[in-house]
C-alpha cells in the first residue's frame, strides 16, 4: 500500500472516502484560512484510493511547538499510526490528539477498550477530549408517522404548541442569515456564559463553505421576529447539528422544539440516512451538569445514545509531553475556579 499526501486535483476522491464533515476537503481549506497547517495524507492500493485523513497543526502556547489534531477519522491502524507518527516527527509537534469516527451503540458489548489498548500499545495515551464522549443520532430511513410516535409525549406537546402559536421555520443559507446567527449568538453566549467561536471565525466558515452545499442555516420565526438560528452540516448520508443559538424571547412558544422537528423532516427530504445531533450526554446523566437541559431536549425526539472511541494523544515528543500535561492540567483548574468565582 503507498501512503502520500492528497493532491489538489484528488479533492473529489478524496471527499469521498472520508466520512465526517470535520475531515471534508472543504473544511481543511476553511480552517487553512485560519491560520492552521492542514495535512492530508491517502492511502493507495494498485492506484486507486481506499483511505484518507487530514490533520490540523496549533501552536502550542508559551511551549511553542505545534499539536495535531485528527478529529473524526477511521478506525486507528497500524498504517494510520506510523503515517502519524512520520508527519508529527516533520511538523517537529508535541503529539497528534486523535478522537476516530468509531461509535457503538450506548449498552452493546464494546470494543472501545480494546481499541484504547491497542492505542496506548502504540504510544498513544488518553488525552483531554475536544469532542463529548456520546453522541445522539436519529434513523431517518423511518416513516415520519414511525420518526413522530418516537418522540417524547413532552416534546410532541411542544411541537404541537409551537405550529399552533404560529411559529414558521425558514431556511436562510445566505450571508445575511448568518449575520442574523451572530447577533443571535451573541444574546445566547452572554446569557449562559458558555464559549463560543468568535464572529470571524463564522464567518470565514461560510466564506470557504457557503457554495458547498456542506452547510445549511435555518431560523424559526414568530410575529416577525427570529427566535432561533441554528447551522447545520450535510455531508455523505448524514445530517449534523453542530451549532445553535435562541433569544430568551417568546420561550413559551416552543420554537426550538419545532426547528428540531422540522431538521429531522429536512433530512428526510433530502434522502439522508441519518442525524447526528453532535453530542450528548452518557446513558445516567448528571442532573447538575450544565449541558443536562440540552441533553434532555436533543433525547426527547426518540434518537439513539452512541459511544464513540474517546480521545487519545500520539505522543510525539516524549520529553516534552509530560510537561504540556501538567501545564494544560493547571490551565484548566484555574479556569473553572475562574469560572466558579463571583462577578
Amino acid at each position: 500500500m503507498l501512503t502520500r499526501p492528497i493532491r489538489l486535483e484528488e479533492k473529489q476522491l478524496y471527499n469521498q472516502v472520508v466520512d465526517h464533515p470535520l475531515q471534508s476537503w472543504e473544511w481543511g481549506e476553511f480552517r487553512h484560512r485560519t491560520g492552521v497547517q492542514v495535512e492530508r495524507i491517502g492511502f493507495f492500493d494498485g492506484g486507486r484510493l481506499l483511505r484518507a485523513y487530514q490533520v490540523t497543526f496549533h501552536q502550542v502556547p508559551l511551549i511553542n511547538k505545534p499539536a495535531g489534531y485528527l478529529p473524526k477519522a477511521f478506525m486507528p491502524d497500524e498504517a494510520q499510526l506510523q503515517s502519524l507518527r512520520e508527519l508529527g516527527s516533520r511538523h517537529d509537534a508535541l503529539f497528534i490528539k486523535l478522537e476516530p469516527n468509531v461509535a457503538i451503540k450506548s449498552g452493546t458489548p464494546s470494543a472501545h477498550r480494546q481499541i484504547g489498548r491497542f492505542l496506548v500499545e502504540q504510544g498513544a495515551r488518553p488525552g483531554r477530549p475536544l469532542f463529548t464522549r456520546h453522541t445522539l443520532v436519529i434513523d431517518l430511513t423511518q416513516t415520519e408517522q414511525e420518526l413522530f410516535a418516537k418522540l417524547s409525549a413532552k416534546t410532541r406537546y411542544n411541537i404541537r404548541l409551537a405550529i399552533k402559536k404560529g411559529v414558521e421555520i425558514y431556511e436562510n443559507s445566505t450571508a445575511a442569515g448568518l449575520e442574523t446567527y451572530l447577533d443571535i449568538l451573541a444574546a445566547t453566549t452572554q446569557r449562559q456564559g458558555f464559549y463560543a467561536h468568535s464572529p470571524e471565525y463564522f464567518r470565514t466558515m461560510w466564506q470557504t463553505l457557503g457554495t458547498s452545499g456542506m452547510i445549511k442555516i435555518f431560523q424559526a420565526m414568530y410575529q416577525g421576529k427570529v427566535l432561533s438560528s441554528w447551522i447545520l452540516f450535510v455531508f455523505g448520508n448524514t445530517l449534523y447539528y453542530p451549532y445553535g443559538a435562541s433569544i430568551r424571547e417568546h420561550r413559551e412558544v416552543m420554537a426550538n422544539n419545532l426547528l428540531m422537528w422540522e431538521m429531522v423532516r429536512y433530512g428526510k427530504r433530502q434522502g439522508l440516512a441519518r442525524f447526528d445531533l453532535w453530542g450528548s450526554l452518557g446513558e445516567e446523566p448528571n442532573k447538575r451538569d450544565p449541558w443536562y437541559g440540552f441533553h434532555r431536549f436533543k433525547k426527547g425526539y426518540g434518537g439513539d445514545l452512541y459511544e464513540l472511541v474517546g480521545s487519545y494523544d500520539l505522543v510525539i515528543n516524549q520529553r516534552l509531553y509530560p510537561l504540556f500535561r501538567l501545564a494544560d492540567t493547571a490551565r484548566w483548574k484555574w479556569l473553572r475556579l475562574k469560572a466558579s468565582l463571583p462577578l
